[in-house]
């Protein structure tokens, strides 16, 4: 991408798409073209075919989505299969309407089917059945991978599929109803904290394992790939036999015991943890095989004690502003 390179960032308001945002400035790109839900509503194709013909745009980072953790998804499943079929699937016949250079479209590790040897190869895709606790997203991004891969096929596009881990960082949601597991355990410990309870409960066993990555990370890797010269990025991109699809992390990954103790100490809560087995643990485990990126060249900067330490002090700045966690999540979503 050229300095000068018109850049749609959707969802730039959320955990992804403002770190992106924070990436391109930090990296000299400036000509960003930004919409908020209220200017441009990209469950509605006329619309967004008329914002991608008026605006132009030569690189587009696909990360709207509806997002949350176990309960979100199990609360509103409808909600997250139609969304994010429509956001996607608006975005991604846009950009080939508009011929658009470049297209990345962040999906979730959660693509991946439950009891996928570990650490889980690009090649895991459709090898077995998904985890039910969010089976509704996780059908919704494969099929934009597969919207990927069939447009490269018949319209030569060059539209690339990248799967994170497990993310957190600035601009996260905190609500503890929708929210994934650090900044979930983040706040519950922070407020055990602040009213004194000897214990706080974490669902499930903790014996689930997860990868983590700082959001600032994510958005290098995602700049590093959109940056690649074009016959590798075309390696990626231009093969019939497997899908354009990547995976982003770090390479290694924590107990939910060990990750709450680990936030436990970052925050400073003294008190005893206990957890609820009655609350499901989704997958066992879920650690992806970067090999495919690292062998690119990128390795992420951020280490988990590093990035729990960032993302505490972003909650405290949140929560000493006048500004609601609940109002904080429904900006962020």
């Amino acid at each position: 991408m050229h300095l000068d390179a018109k850049i749609f960032v959707a969802g730039h308001r959320g955990l992804v798409g403002s770190a992106l945002v924070r990436s391109l400035r930090m990296n000299g790109f400036r000509n960003l073209i930004l919409r908020t839900k209220s200017e441009l509503d990209l469950t509605n194709q006329s619309q967004t075919d008329e914002f991608f013909a008026a605006e132009k745009p030569s690189h587009v980072f696909l990360a709207a989505a509806k997002v949350g953790g176990i309960l979100a998804n199990s609360e509103y499943p409808g909600d997250f299969v139609a969304q994010n079929l429509q956001i996607q699937t608006n975005i991604i016949e846009s950009a080939r309407r508009s011929k658009v250079d470049r297209l990345l479209f962040l999906g979730s590790s959660c693509i991946y089917p439950k009891f996928a040897p570990q650490p889980i190869k690009e090649e895991s895709l459709l090898t077995g059945p998904l985890e039910p606790t969010n089976r509704p997203y996780a059908v919704a991004k494969i099929a934009g991978i597969e919207m990927c891969w069939s447009y490269n096929r018949q319209y030569k596009t060059s539209f690339l599929a990248a799967m994170p881990t497990n993310l957190y960082g600035p601009g996260d949601n905190y609500d503890l109803e929708t929210s994934h597991v650090i900044p979930a355990l983040i706040r519950k410990m922070h407020e055990a904290k602040i009213n004194n309870s000897s214990v706080a409960t974490i669902w499930g066993t903790g014996s689930p394992r997860r990868e983590f990555l700082y959001s600032d990370d994510l958005a290098d890797a995602c700049l590093f790939l959109m940056n690649l010269d074009k016959p590798l990025f075309d390696s990626l991109v231009a093969n019939d036999q497997t899908p354009p699809l990547i995976n982003i992390g770090c390479g290694f990954d924590h107990s939910i015991r060990e990750l709450a103790v680990q936030i436990a100490e970052t925050v400073g809560f003294k008190g005893n943890l206990t957890f609820d087995t009655t609350k499901p643990d989704g997958t066992p485990r879920k650690l992806l095989d970067v090999s495919r990126l690292t062998s690119l060249g990128w390795q992420p900067k951020t280490t988990l004690s590093q990035g729990l330490k960032q993302a505490y002090q972003e909650f405290l700045n949140v929560e000493s502003q006048p500004l609601l966690i609940g109002e904080l999540a429904r900006r962020i979503g």
